[in-house]
């Protein structure tokens, strides 16, 4: 412990309660969890499968895990759980799926499945995408306030919330036909079976003897809730938080729920940590001048050892084609002057599409960049189909699966029969493949269509049999060759380099599922397999890799939990940050914790811009600082780029100049 300063020893040792760490940004919260789990391990003598640490990522998770690792080495940590909430929740399903009315191998559904099942459900309504995505949202949301379909039902105040409720209900049955779960169920069926069951409490409160949560300012109340069961009378439970960094109310994160630990653990011991081991003197100033303006359940203010630090520069920019010729040659400046490297630098942003004038402006210059956000590895088509067929093997009633595999590649199979099937499988409550083989299907279709369906079917449970047998990677090779997806991915490709990739990127999966089946998952049937890397495709989607020598563009959701040496926050604007909408609704607390985060990214320097004009929705429009830049202290501001004499044409063509001298240094 003796790399800890004096708060972070007493919150690493602490266990006479329940604890609330309030850690600042950069005040070395993950090291105080990872040294609780050491000290419970080594001085404590607590074994660790009794142990479990939760947060929201899993590349938190793994850094955790890493770092305890290194603690812990010579160390027995066997059954020690670092995971993710949603992690944690499908090991208690998967322990409990009988109490839960699941049969093994359910399927989890991710967002683009619940979409599709959401729009087979409202079919007959012809629903447009908006319409899909927010009817998912609202249900999302409900799920995450433990409302079944009947309670909302009850809630609604007018037809749209009654609509919603109805198709919760029926897409709820239609979850449980299937043997399927969505993302927000892994919470959710969790906390059900802990609140209805007595000895399944009893059961995981004796498992886990000591329960630490990360991040906790974003739990929503499910997550609380499941908080708060397992952690039971003992209150054996540290908590590490931040009021100021809540930035997910939009998705359900509730930051109250920090105060309410005070309710419900009465004994509740809180820890501040506000010494801040990343930011200079003058950015730590800024960001606690501003949050000031928040009301606050728990006050703080960071401090630090580093120094003033330089000045913090705004640039007020003509337009946001300036803004970002201004950024962009800022950064080469720097690079070419100070030989700094292009990942030392972060360019945030509110909004995804203010990045595009940025990108122009990188590209053009041949700096490299990496933007938050971008697809991941199971978002490919290709991905997409395999792991649906390997869906439909594992669990045949997963009608999203089968509705995306049945005719790829193409097997002659048209929208007409499928629509046939639908129709007869829902009059008799089935799911589409089990309808197949009824003989009532052949009074519906046609000898030929009814022949390709079943050669289908017959193929399924022939490779289904083959993975029941205990043979998960032979039973991949085989669908593979079996319908030649090759040959297929040549065939539907731009070009034949384009089909190598997508060929390359099966390989690469069916190379996951080894390494999976041989030291991992040693013994597991293809279904957990499949359960894994589902909810590994969801959970990736949350995270980013580094962005090593690139500069990197993201949003100020994205960059939470990073830090760069060089930080361009940019569009700092009225109706941008804070955002037009927080405006309109007069609730503009969580953009102010937004611009708080955004600040406190920077280590070493910070620069805010804004434009005086910007282009919207196809015209230009005038636009105001930011309320947040006044919030500031003035003394500490540099700022730049004011209006003068020269004209707008003399300006652009000075700065095309400079950047055009910095890039001939670069070569």
């Amino acid at each position: 412990m003796n790399d800890l300063n004096p708060r972070q020893g007493e919150a690493a040792t602490y266990l006479d309660g329940p604890l609330l760490v309030l850690a600042g940004a950069g005040s070395g919260k993950t090291r105080v969890i990872t040294r609780k789990i050491a000290h419970l391990i080594n001085q404590v003598g607590m074994a660790p499968r009794h142990i479990t640490a939760v947060t929201f990522t899993n590349k938190a998770a793994r850094e955790m895990k890493a770092r305890v690792g290194e603690l812990l080495r010579g160390s027995n940590s066997h059954g020690l759980r670092i995971s993710t909430f949603h992690t944690l929740g499908l090991n208690i399903l998967k322990h409990e799926h009988q109490a839960a009315g699941l049969r093994p191998g359910f399927t989890i559904l991710d967002t683009q499945d619940s979409e599709h099942l959401i729009r087979e459900i409202l079919l007959k309504d012809e629903p447009d995408n908006e319409a899909i995505r927010l009817t998912r949202w609202q249900i999302s949301q409900w799920k995450n306030e433990l409302l079944s379909p009947e309670a909302a039902i009850s809630r609604a105040d007018n037809a749209l919330e009654l609509r919603h409720g109805q198709i919760y209900t029926a897409y709820q049955r239609t979850l449980g036909a299937y043997n399927a779960v969505d993302f927000d169920d892994l919470i959710q069926w969790p906390v059900q079976l802990l609140q209805q069951n007595p000895d399944i409490l009893e059961r995981w409160q004796h498992k886990i003897h000591y329960l630490l949560v990360d991040e906790y300012q974003d739990t929503n109340s499910a997550q609380y809730k499941l908080v708060r069961l397992l952690a039971g009378v003992r209150g054996a439970l540290t908590v590490v938080g931040d009021d100021d960094q809540s930035i997910y109310a939009w998705r359900g994160a509730r930051p109250e729920n920090l105060a309410k630990l005070k309710e419900d653990f009465p004994r509740l011991k809180i820890i501040k940590l506000e010494q801040n081991y990343r930011s200079t003197g003058r950015i730590l100033k800024a960001a606690n001048q501003l949050i000031a303006n928040n009301p606050h359940v728990f006050e703080k203010r960071l401090w630090s050892e580093l120094g003033p630090g330089e000045e913090i520069r705004i640039f007020q920019c003509r337009d946001e084609e300036n803004e970002a010729e201004r950024v962009v040659s800022e950064i080469i400046h720097q690079k070419v002057m100070h030989r700094r490297g292009y990942g030392d630098y972060a360019i945030l942003y509110r909004g995804n599409h203010q990045s595009r004038v940025f990108e122009k402006l990188l590209r053009l210059h041949n700096v490299p960049y990496f933007i938050s956000g971008g697809g991941s590895f199971f978002s490919r088509s290709e991905i997409k189909d395999i792991m649906a067929y390997l869906r439909l093997l594992t669990n045949p009633r997963d009608d999203a699966a089968f509705l995306r595999v049945v005719n790829t590649p193409r097997r002659q199979i048209g929208p007409g029969t499928l629509e046939q099937l639908s129709s007869y499988a829902s009059g008799r409550k089935l799911p589409l493949f089990d309808a197949i083989d009824e003989l009532g299907l052949a009074e519906q279709l046609k000898p030929n269509a009814l022949g390709r369906l079943r050669e289908f079917s017959g193929w399924i449970s022939q490779l289904s049999r083959l993975a029941h047998e205990g043979h998960p990677v032979k039973t991949v090779r085989q669908l593979l060759e079996d319908m030649d997806y090759e040959a297929w991915l040549y065939q539907t490709s731009p070009n034949d380099k384009a089909a190598q990739r997508r060929a390359e990127n099966v390989d690469e999966l069916l190379g996951w599922l080894q390494r999976l089946h041989a030291d991992e998952m040693r013994g597991e049937s293809l279904a957990e397999m499949i359960s894994h890397l589902a909810l590994m495709d969801i959970l990736e989607r949350q995270d980013e890799d580094s962005a090593e020598e690139r500069v990197s563009l993201m949003t100020l959701h994205a960059a939470k939990g990073l830090e760069f040496p060089y930080v361009f926050l940019v569009g700092v604007e009225e109706a941008l940050l804070p955002h037009r909408a927080s405006i309109e609704d007069d609730n503009i607390e969580e953009e102010r914790r937004l611009a708080y985060v955004g600040i406190t990214r920077a280590r070493r320097v910070l620069h805010i811009s804004f434009a005086r004009k910007r282009r919207k929705g196809g015209e230009v429009v005038d636009c105001e600082p930011s309320r947040f830049l006044q919030e500031l202290p003035q003394d500490d501001l540099q700022w730049e780029g004011g209006e003068s004499n020269r004209s707008a044409e003399e300006k652009k063509a000075r700065g095309k100049s400079h950047l055009a001298s910095l890039k001939a240094m670069l070569e």
